[in-house]
């Protein structure tokens, strides 16, 4: 069942890259597999096959311009697409780095929505290895969609869920940063003093940097008075 599955596939994929080079039209990526036939198919080791279904998914965008590909693609069956492959292989993590490093830079700021808020549903199966890629997610919530609100929420659950000593700093205090440029100073000079009396900041240099925040922050609480 599994050598019928990998043909099948590899077939598909043999196929899409035979039409790279014929003028491009858009081919639907279609509906996925169902999980359960997928489970069975693995016989109690679906990694290869998430793998293979990556790899298929990916053939839908090789053609020249990838990123004009990615904006032609169905992003609701996309999703679908990688749900399934992280459902198949949890400790993965290409799923989620596709969605933030790949399918998130098309010009398209409702795909991009899409993209992050996979991410975000995403994050709570594993926080302490899926964190990076909400970190992500929130950088570009605030730079590229320009979505305060939003980068703080991301930023949020990072903060609240993600634990365990490899967790950087910059990462918990991501929630802090964004409230600042939300000039929700209050609440910003709160959390960086959380940080700093908490004892988790060792970092002689980490600690100065911060009192320098918050000491700026103070000021321009001050001024708003």
């Amino acid at each position: 069942m599994l050598s019928a599955l990998v043909l099948a596939l590899s077939a598909q994929l043999a196929l899409k890259q035979l039409q790279q080079g014929a003028a491009a039209q858009a081919v639907e990526l279609p509906a996925p597999p169902a999980r359960t036939a997928l489970r069975l198919a693995a016989f109690g080791d679906p990694m290869p096959v998430a793998m293979l279904l990556m790899l298929y998914v990916q053939s839908f965008d090789l053609r020249g311009d990838n990123r004009s590909s990615y904006q032609r693609l169905n992003y609701g069956t996309l999703i679908e697409w990688l749900t399934l492959v992280l459902a198949l292989d949890p400790a993965g993590q290409y799923p989620l780095m596709s969605a933030s490093r790949i399918y998130s830079e098309v010009r398209d700021t409702e795909k991009q929505r899409q993209m992050l808020d996979f991410i975000y549903r995403e994050f709570p199966g594993d926080p302490a290895r899926r964190w990076p890629w909400l970190a992500e997610a929130a950088l570009l919530a605030k730079h590229r969609l320009k979505d305060l609100p939003l980068a703080r929420r991301y930023a949020s659950a990072i903060q609240l869920h993600a634990r365990g000593a490899d967790i950087p700093l910059w990462a918990k205090q991501m929630e802090a940063f964004i409230l600042e440029d939300m000039n929700e100073l209050q609440a910003a000079a709160i959390m960086i003093g959380g940080f700093i009396d908490s004892g988790m900041v060792r970092s002689p240099a980490e600690l100065r940097l911060l009192r320098q925040r918050l000491d700026g922050i103070k000021r321009r609480i001050e001024t708003v008075k």
